[in-house]
């Protein structure tokens, strides 16, 4: 183990330790982010999952202009820029509620609900807090992945990948595993201590970045704005990579529906001792599990091959994650509710689908580009988890406000929310259809490139 410390530089280390707290910090709060907008800033379905989308849309789309001006400050001071303005974006979604309660623009009972706020406009104060995190969040990626590339030699430079990408699922796992204490401990209290659990890794990361973070090379020419922004009007005007961007689109609305719906669904249906959080931690732990394992059967099959087979696992998972509903209420199965139950097998195979997609998709992206405008290109190959962001998220608001409203909405009056949500299971054929669709216009897609080449 001291040989492999010893194999990397001290700024590598601190580079990956500040990406596992960063990691650990936004999906504590991303997992519960459409909660925290409706059961604390009272925002609908559709209003909370329209600004959820859009500020996870903009942490995919941003990062590849902030890398360009991270390249010419130099990294240090992009990640102390980063983890400052991270901090006091998690620091102002924590105290934004105190503030807006002690300025008497509401009352607060955090175990139900909420007064005052519903037709207020102060709720969009939250608007600037969530852009700092979206600005200081930007940076992070492309500066932490751009520091493992040049802290590393090619002789050690797949491990390094290796051990950076390890990092960010133990960070994933963290964040979002510490939030089912803090709801059990604190009630919906919970949905706002997260946000201070946030802050204060992203300081504890600011602080290592100022002592300890030396790269070896301070600053790089890279790209200008201008030449990224010729290089996204390419990639926009490449109608064979935006078809395939949208088609993969699809799949990744149905994964984002792991932060859009799923908590609400199950704490919904299945009751607030449900454990969304963890559930979610399926995902990761699945993909941690099978990714070798898929590559290696997959080695000998073309990308687009391996993208189908995980495409038509998906609509497997959606229709999973309905089946729940379809149970008696009052079934137990291994001590969980059947809603709980049915959900982890879909996220399980949500996982399985996406160790096929995934690696292989970034290696066919590359082979779309121009030669020598591969990097270029790759800046840009998360164009579909900024649609899908968007569209899934929005789409999930709509569903829920549909199939499976919020029970606060009709005041205790237990039966009618019953009769709302008796199909609350519809919403997951839907991103069954979508999966289902995406994966056939696939095959149709594979096909016809394979006519042109």
């Amino acid at each position: 183990m001291t040989g492999v410390f010893r194999r990397f530089s001290a700024a590598f280390w601190t580079a990956n330790f500040a990406e596992l707290l960063e990691r650990a910090a936004y999906y504590g709060v991303f997992i519960v982010i459409t909660l925290y907008l409706s059961r604390i800033l009272a925002f609908g379905d559709i209003e909370a999952a329209t600004i959820a989308g859009v500020f996870s849309g903009l942490l995919y789309f941003l990062p590849t202009f902030a890398g360009a001006y991270a390249d010419k400050i130099g990294f240090k001071k992009s990640l102390l820029l980063a983890f400052s303005l991270l901090s006091l974006g998690y620091l102002g979604l924590g105290l934004l509620p105190t503030f807006i309660e002690s300025a008497g623009l509401a009352q607060y009972d955090f175990e139900t609900t909420f007064t005052g706020l519903q037709n207020s406009g102060f709720r969009y104060a939250i608007l600037p807090v969530m852009l700092l995190i979206i600005l200081g969040g930007s940076f992070i990626k492309s500066v932490i992945t751009g520091t493992v590339s040049l802290e590393t030699s090619e002789k050690n430079r797949a491990t390094g990948f290796s051990i950076f990408y390890t990092i960010v699922n133990i960070g994933a796992f963290s964040g979002k595993t510490i939030v089912k204490p803090l709801r059990d401990a604190m009630g919906n209290v919970g949905l706002i201590d997260i946000s201070f659990f946030s802050a204060g890794m992203t300081v504890l990361a600011l602080i290592a970045v100022f002592f300890f973070f030396k790269p070896s090379v301070q600053q790089r020419e890279g790209k200008s704005f201008n030449e990224i922004w010729i290089a996204f009007t390419k990639v926009l005007g490449n109608v064979r990579l935006i078809v395939l961007i949208l088609i993969i689109t699809g799949f990744w609305m149905v994964q984002h529906q792991l932060y859009a719906t799923m908590p609400k669904y199950v704490l919904r249906m299945a009751g607030e001792s449900a454990s969304p959080s963890w559930y979610a931690n399926v995902n990761p732990l699945v993909v941690f599990t099978t990714v070798g394992i898929v590559t290696s059967l997959m080695k000998n099959r073309s990308a687009l091959f391996s993208m189908t087979v995980g495409m038509f696992i998906m609509p497997v998972s959606a229709f999973c994650m309905a089946a729940g509903n379809l149970f008696g209420a009052d079934m137990n199965i291994v001590g969980l509710h059947p809603i709980a139950f049915m959900m982890i097998v879909g996220i399980a195979f949500q996982g399985l689908a996406e160790s096929f997609i995934s690696p292989r998709f970034l290696e066919y992206f590359s082979f779309q580009a121009p030669k020598g405008e591969e990097g270029l290109y790759l800046g840009f190959s998360h164009l579909h988890s900024f649609l899908s962001s968007i569209f899934g998220f929005l789409m999930s608001g709509v569903l829920l406000d549909k199939y499976c409203p919020d029970p606060l909405k009709f005041g205790g009056r237990t039966a009618e929310w019953q009769a709302a949500s008796a199909h609350a299971h519809y919403i997951w054929y839907y991103f069954g259809g979508i999966a289902f669709i995406s994966a056939v216009a696939l095959i149709i897609y594979g096909k016809v490139a394979r006519k042109k080449e």
